[in-house]
């Protein structure tokens, strides 16, 4: 697994415990050493009322060690300062495991540390201009006529920074899914013939006079998902976006026909279009009249955006083949990391009736981009294909389990019916980045904890 680049603003914060002030919520992370000594590196965070923060009053204390040896908790309410113990998976030194950890993804992202003697060790100051010198290393490494892959996929993991020239995520994406290739200059004649082959699938197998019975089927089944998908968004309204959607995932479906369509592929596919038609466009797409972009330019982002989709598809497919197999593990790992890390969650799931495959089942399926605003979606997937075949498999599932857990406090109040209703419409919609980098620490340091000791996870 990645470990993730430096980090260079202060609103990219280590995850931290909080308290909540009467107007907005001020944020240290905190690591203490094995002899008790801690250190501290402050950070402004500014999710003001919404009860969606990770700082807000009506966030849960949810985090999976005790505050005196975990800098990387979710931030907690002002009501409920007392963290949950060391989970009980962890071997006998856990704590320091994850301290150590830890004390790695803040070293990484560039925060001050302390010593055990309290003498603060500089890993490097998270001034506002060092995310104009992340953007500049971007940039600076998609300009040698070779890529350095390793070095990209480490940039990309901690996010595309928003002063980027918009083509960055763009080529960032498509070449470390393999699409373009590392050798700069070989870039154009890739991308000029991949695009001439997906024109020439289309012709072949969508534009053809008479589609048989299971195209046909194939064709009504995507006339009634597309429309569904990210409706509340013009972009995604718009008959020509939804055109494209609809060529590009029939031709995945009929050159994939051990999994062909399933529902949630629809969603899978709104990124590489959003990303990509920015990057060609130079500016939001749902700031532009859709009209007026010019055909061949709808025409490139399809294509990429076909092909890419596919790459992504390669690594999960088994999520989509008969009897989802991939979908029923990653559902067992994800039951195994809650019922480890936060029991009495777990418990009362159990008790309350909740089927962890019901649940979970759409995460998994859709890869949580139901939960999400697409910009956070889009930050997610910068450290998802940096992970490249395990983003979106299993760290993912990391991801899932720290996001359930997140809620933990309010779940545990909850019946059944209130669940079932909470969990199907979680109250995200005004979630940023700033949450999904916190999201992204947890997952991070879980995971490297269950890398340390995989015997306590099952199999």
């Amino acid at each position: 697994m990645l470990a993730p680049e430096p980090l260079t603003s202060p609103r990219h914060s280590p995850p931290s415990s909080s308290s909540s002030s009467s107007s907005s919520s001020s944020s240290s992370s905190s690591a203490s050493s094995s002899s008790s000594s801690s250190s501290s590196a402050s950070s402004s965070s500014s999710s003001s009322s919404s009860s969606s923060s990770f700082s807000s009053s009506s966030s849960s204390s949810s985090s999976f060690s005790s505050s005196s040896s975990s800098s990387s908790s979710f931030s907690s309410s002002s009501s409920s300062s007392a963290s949950a113990q060391p989970p009980p998976f962890l071997p006998g030194d856990g704590n320091a495991n994850r301290e150590s950890h830890s004390r790695e993804w803040r070293s990484r992202r560039g925060d001050t540390l302390t010593n055990s003697e309290g003498v603060a060790e500089t890993a490097g100051s998270a001034s506002p201009s060092k995310l104009t010198v992340r953007a500049e290393r971007f940039c600076a490494l998609l300009a040698r006529s070779n890529v350095d892959l390793n070095e990209l996929k480490q940039l990309l993991w901690s996010g595309v920074p928003k002063c980027c020239p918009t083509s960055i995520r763009s080529d960032s994406w498509r070449i470390v899914l393999g699409y373009l290739p590392v050798n700069r200059e070989r870039a154009a004649h890739v991308l000029a013939k991949k695009r001439s082959e997906y024109n020439e699938l289309l012709q072949h197998y969508y534009e053809k006079e008479t589609p048989s019975v299971d195209e046909a089927k194939l064709l009504r089944q995507l006339r009634v998902d597309i429309p569904r998908t990210h409706s509340g968004r013009l972009f995604f309204s718009h008959p020509r976006i939804q055109a494209c959607m609809e060529r590009a995932l029939f031709l995945w479906a009929v050159k994939n026909p051990a999994s062909g369509y399933v529902q949630g592929m629809n969603d899978l596919i709104t990124p590489f279009l959003s990303v990509f038609l920015e990057s060609s466009l130079g500016r939001d797409p749902d700031t532009v009249s859709i009209d007026e972009i010019p055909g061949g330019i709808l025409h490139e982002v399809e294509a990429d955006s076909f092909w890419c989709l596919s790459k992504l598809l390669a690594h999960i497919q088994d999520h989509f083949t008969f009897g989802q197999p991939g979908i029923q593990r990653s559902v067992m790992k994800l039951t195994d990391i809650v019922k480890r890390v936060d029991e009495p969650l777990y418990v009362h799931l159990s008790t309350q009736g909740v089927d962890f495959l019901q649940m979970s089942f759409r995460w998994m399926n859709c890869l949580l981009m139901r939960e999400f605003p697409l910009r956070c979606i889009i930050r997610l997937w910068d450290t998802y294909i940096a992970e490249h075949a395990e983003g979106f498999s299993s760290f993912h599932v990391y991801v899932c389990a720290v996001f359930l857990v997140f809620w933990s406090q309010q779940l545990k109040q909850m019946n059944f019916q209130q669940l079932m209703i909470f969990i199907q419409n979680f109250p995200t919609a005004d979630w940023s980045e700033q949450e999904m980098e916190t999201l992204l620490a947890e997952a991070f340091v879980l995971k490297s904890l269950f890398h340390a000791a995989p015997k306590h996870l099952g199999p």
